[in-house]
This record gives structure tokens, sequence and C-alpha cells, in this order.
């Protein structure tokens, strides 16, 4: 278990503590922009193996927090579609707040589809995600390991946010009184309009059809039949 805890906390770290705070900006200053983004993109995948292998050790030798039951585990399968129905639009749209697509700013469509929903929609969709399988997983190994990822991802947006400031100034405040962090924020308060042509019939389709994939490969890929 205390694996399990140490690798939770590095991956966790290392995107909080590094990424997110003025000590990127040291190191990018000692060994230049692109040799600190190959090593923080292999310490990340390290860090994802490290979990994995952690959380594969772990599994089974804690003790159940809690059970909520088959109803959570079936109700789990539509959080994890609302979950891809974030996460695969998300990564399919031109977004300021990836890597390297900060010029999406420079659009004169800058926020459209997704982005009207929330600026961080792959973040959100990693934290409905985390909680679907927190509901369904109450064991000590499952809570370590998706609590950390549910954490990251709800710190990640505003890290993100103040990175993002920092280097791109008043360009990037304008874009986020455009749009909000916590998801359909700026659609309520009347700053966007909810657009599904604009996010794309195919992306709402392609997030389907890999919530059905995963759905029949889980078991093969992790050895839990989600639906029993």
């Amino acid at each position: 278990m205390s694996g399990l805890i140490a690798a939770a906390a590095f991956f966790v770290l290392l995107h909080l503590l590094v990424s997110g705070t003025a000590l990127r900006g040291v190191l990018v200053g000692v060994i230049k922009e692109g040799p600190y983004m190959g090593l923080f993109s292999l310490a990340s995948l390290g860090g994802i193996v490290w979990l994995s292998m952690a959380y594969g050790q772990a599994k089974g030798a804690g003790p159940v927090l809690w059970d909520l039951g088959a109803g959570a585990r079936h109700g789990g399968l539509v959080i994890m579609l609302l979950a891809l129905l974030l996460l695969v639009p998300g990564l399919l749209t031109p977004n300021p707040t990836s890597v390297k697509q900060e010029g999406a700013l420079d659009r004169p469509d800058a926020v459209k589809g997704m982005l009207r929903v929330t600026r961080h929609p792959f973040l959100w969709g990693v934290a409905v995600w985390a909680v679907g399988h927190l509901l369904a997983n109450g064991d000590l190994p499952s809570v370590i390991l998706f609590g950390a990822l549910l954490v990251l991802a709800l710190l990640g947006g505003p890290s993100i946010d103040a990175k993002r400031r920092k280097a791109l100034g008043a360009k990037y405040d304008a874009f986020v009184a455009r749009t909000s962090n916590v998801p359909f924020a700026a659609i309520l308060a009347g700053k966007q309009k909810l657009s599904l042509g604009e996010i794309g019939w195919w992306r709402l389709l392609l997030a389907v059809v890999v919530w059905a994939a995963l759905l029949w490969a889980h078991p093969m890929l992790f050895g839990v039949a989600p639906l029993g």
C-alpha cells in the first residue's frame, strides 16, 4: 500500500508542484523548453506506469471503505459515458489551455464547441471518470488511485489558468472572461450558448463508440466486468 501512496503522491505533485508553479520557469531557464517538455513527458509516463503497477499490486490488500452495491456499478456506466462525452470532444477541439495550442487564442472562433461548455473539458472528463470509479470501487487501493486522479483533475484547471495568465496576459484573461472552468457555468451565466453542431456530431458519436469499446474490452484490459 505504501508503494501506491508514493506513486499517487509523485504523480499528483509532479503536475501541481513542478508543472504548475514557478519551478517550471526555473527549470526551463536552466535546460530550455524542449528538453524540459521531453523530461516532463518521460516523468509523467513513468508516473502513470508506476501508479498502474502499484495499484495492481495493492488491489485487494486494503479494507473496503464502502460498497454501494450493483446499482452504483451500473450507474457508473452512465457516468463513464458522460466522462467520455467530455474527454473525446475535449481532446479533439483546439484549446489554448492545451500544450502547444496557445495559438488557438488568435482565432476569431477561439471559443467554440466544447469550450463553450468548459475551457477544461479533458480535465473534467477525468474528474467525472474518477467519480464513477469511486462510486463503484470503495476499497482502499481504488480510493487512493481514483481519489488522486480526481484531486489532480480538479486542481489542474486553476493551475493551468494561472500558468497561461502569466505567459499570455490580457489575451488569456479575455478568454477566461468568455468561458468557465465549471462545466455549463458560462452557458448558465449567459456568456455562451450550447451548440451541439459546433461540438461536432462525429466527435460525440466517437465518444459513444469509445465508451462501448471500453465496456466490451474492460474485462480483458483490467480483469473486471462492469456488467457483472
